[in-house]
């Protein structure tokens, strides 16, 4: 950017052309004592120092900037690369120490495929243990005790218990093997009582007493004349109404004879 110069930019300014004095009269105190002018030194020197701070102001910014840019990098050329400092080894740096290769890591020869060694398989073994019902048996006794036709469970039956005991092996998690190697029985079963009847029963006529009297269709004294089908054995005392005619004298008592 281009600034407009003064006349006399660069050169001592010219002076000013002699005339009246500046001030009227009037203003001064009287007796009419006019202050002394200025020395011209003096006035130079403050116009001179005002012209290069105007010029530094407006010019200044661009000649500082036109100096600090760095010159652009010529085109087609590279930058040397920085020189590399060599690297002083400490005086106490441990010597790095070198591991031999195990078997393992030694590396085979180009071409030639390393062997495969198959895994070996786990075996595990454990003990297995489970239970079985026992069921009970029944035992039936006959009761003379009790009516005909009648059963009574006198003891009632209880299952038991058995204990087993394998051996399960398992190969890679799959069970190959299992073997009994106990069976016990922890509980016993109860076997199961059941009582049956065989007492004869028959049900007497309540007309009759001191014997049984069968009620059947017609009963006759046992060792008489007649044909039954039912008969008794005397004598029996006729208690109500005598409807098999066993009292043949009317005494009260039939098959007395």
């Amino acid at each position: 950017m281009t600034y407009p110069q003064e006349p006399w930019h660069g050169q001592t300014p010219p002076l000013p052309a002699p005339g009246p004095p500046p001030y009227p009269i009037a203003q001064f105190p009287a007796g009419g004592a006019l202050p002394a002018p200025p020395k011209r030194g003096t006035s130079v020197q403050v116009a001179l120092i005002s012209a290069v701070t105007l010029v530094l102001l407006c010019c200044g910014g661009v000649i500082i900037s036109t100096i600090v840019a760095a010159p652009p990098e010529p085109q087609g050329q590279k930058q040397p690369a920085a020189e590399a400092v060599p690297t002083v080894p400490a005086a106490d740096a441990t010597p790095p120490v070198t591991v031999p290769a195990s078997p393992q890591q030694v590396a085979t020869p180009t071409g030639a495929a390393e062997p495969t060694t198959p895994a070996a398989p786990v075996v595990r073994t454990r003990t297995v243990t489970e239970t079985q019902r026992i069921a009970f048996q029944t035992r039936t006794i006959r009761d003379s005790s009790l009516p005909k036709g009648t059963r009574k469970v006198s003891t009632r039956g209880v299952a038991g218990v058995r204990t087993l005991t394998y051996q399960v092996t398992h190969t890679d998690g799959v069970q190959t093997a299992r073997k009994l190697v106990k069976s016990e029985i922890t509980k016993a079963p109860v076997t199961r009582v059941v009582r049956v009847g065989t007492k004869e029963t028959r049900q007497c006529d309540p007309n009759y007493s001191g014997a049984c009297v069968p009620i059947a269709s017609d009963v006759d004294c046992a060792g008489g004349s007649g044909n039954g089908p039912a008969y008794v054995h005397g004598p029996v005392r006729v208690v109500g109404s005598d409807i098999y005619d066993l009292d043949r004298d009317g005494d009260g008592i039939g098959c007395d004879d």
